[in-house]
């Protein structure tokens, strides 16, 4: 595989047509913000009370085989379908009935591209000024205060999450932070302890000047989860805050190293692990989606609006249910825009079209990123081999397809295929630089 001649080195792979892109990125054209009223106060603690349900890990390649209705796994995804028809008579018209589920304020029902210009201003994109400033302010302050009162010494600490990668909205922002510390003294050793600190870094924070803005949630074996609400505009933020020992290092001084640390994730199989060994991986994966230009990240947003919009809630019969996570749908777009060669300046309209388009035809879906392995890398040939469609390899990962953090990609393909026949698509034709999807 060819690598590109300017800009950071992106290896691509996109087997449904077999295409290479080997086109120079553009420079990122910084986008005018507007400032804008927030909502109401009524509104905003509504997003206190119901805060959107986060993932419950970084990697979880049992989800795809999991069945929707009932707890069972199964060994290939298309024994997890037959038991679904055969136990549960999940049939198409049922699953259509149980995925679609279009809210008043999904964006497919627009008019103009105008009209989704505007609701990506008013509704959207953070509001930028003096109230943008001081929530940054108090994320540091709040990152600061996690720091002190965590109870052993922190020798590294990365954040990531949609805050910082810049793909938050108005009502929906996410923090992830790893605290790394060398009173770990290896993999065994921090997953013994991992229980007794974050209980203890719990009530540090409860007992802290800050706890009446910190609400806390149901912890994950390996997180401590907890809501925190700026002072000034009530904005919520959720924060997974994940101690771990640090296998990888800051700055991985060979190539050597990071191919080590891959074939030990590789050849892992306890779950919590490979857990830990992904949260080293994160600064890696903010990285990827933070460089984005300002266009892309809007595109990103409409996306996440269009998954948190479109889909039927679900119920007692298929509780089990789980769309792709936020990662996969920034991959996604990423890799979209990646195809029409990088364009700065494009239509929004046109962008959300090709990625519905797309997502329809996920049975045919292979992305794949060459920057931190390289195709001759074994590990990554073991795994693409073996690895069942749709595939979106993490970049920064060769072992985890985000696909399998999903068993519902073909109710996304329905409601993709039901939002293209919407007003916001409807006469649109594809234009420059988007005619790749005319094949589509």
């Amino acid at each position: 595989m060819k690598k590109k001649s300017s800009g950071k080195e992106v290896g691509l792979q996109y087997s449904l047509f077999s295409w290479k892109i080997f086109r120079k990125a553009n420079h990122e054209r910084t986008s005018q913000q507007v400032n804008h009223e927030r909502t109401s106060a009524e509104k905003q603690w509504c997003f206190w009370d119901m805060l959107q349900k986060r993932e419950e890990k970084f990697v979880a390649m049992e989800m795809s085989t999991s069945c929707r209705m009932c707890p069972r796994q199964f060994g290939t995804i298309h024994s997890r379908e037959h038991h679904e028809k055969q136990e549960h008579h999940f049939t198409a018209r049922r699953r259509a009935q149980m995925a679609t589920g279009f809210s008043s304020d999904n964006i497919v029902d627009y008019k103009n591209p105008t009209e989704l210009e505007r609701f990506i201003e008013e509704k959207l994109r953070p509001i930028p000024g003096p109230a943008s400033i001081a929530c940054a302010t108090e994320i540091e302050a709040i990152i600061n205060l996690i720091k002190e009162c965590f109870p052993l010494p922190v020798a590294r600490l990365i954040k990531g999450g949609s805050y910082v990668k810049g793909t938050d909205t108005q009502d929906w922002s996410d923090i992830d932070v790893v605290l790394f510390s060398k009173a770990f003294e290896n993999l065994e050793d921090c997953k013994k302890k991992l229980p007794e600190v974050i209980d203890d870094l719990g009530k540090r924070l409860k007992k802290s000047s800050w706890s009446s803005r910190i609400m806390m949630a149901k912890r994950t074996q390996l997180s401590l989860r907890f809501r925190f609400k700026c002072h000034r505009n009530h904005h919520i933020h959720s924060f997974d805050i994940m101690p771990c020992y640090d296998m990888l290092g800051p700055t991985p001084s060979t190539a050597g190293i990071k191919q080590s640390f891959y074939r030990k994730l590789y050849l892992c199989n306890d779950t919590d692990e490979i857990q830990m060994y992904s949260m080293c991986l994160l600064q890696y994966q903010v990285e990827f989606i933070k460089t984005s230009t300002m266009r892309v990240k809007d595109l990103i947003r409409l996306v996440k609006h269009w998954f948190r919009t479109s889909f039927a809630k679900p119920t007692a019969q298929n509780k089990f249910r789980r769309l792709p996570s936020s990662y996969a749908v920034e991959l996604i777009t990423i890799f979209i825009w990646q195809l029409a060669g990088k364009p700065v300046c494009f239509s929004l309209v046109q962008g959300m079209r090709a990625i519905l388009k797309f997502l329809v035809r996920y049975t045919e879906m292979c992305i794949v990123w060459h920057k931190h392995y390289s195709p001759n890398c074994m590990i990554f040939k073991k795994v693409i081999q073996k690895e069942t469609r749709p595939v979106v390899l993490d970049p920064t990962n060769p072992t985890f397809n985000m696909c399998k953090n999903s068993n519902a990609w073909d109710e996304v393909a329905h409601v993709a295929r039901r939002s293209l026949l919407k007003p916001l698509f409807n006469g649109v034709q594809a234009k420059e630089p988007w005619l790749f999807t005319n094949g589509w």
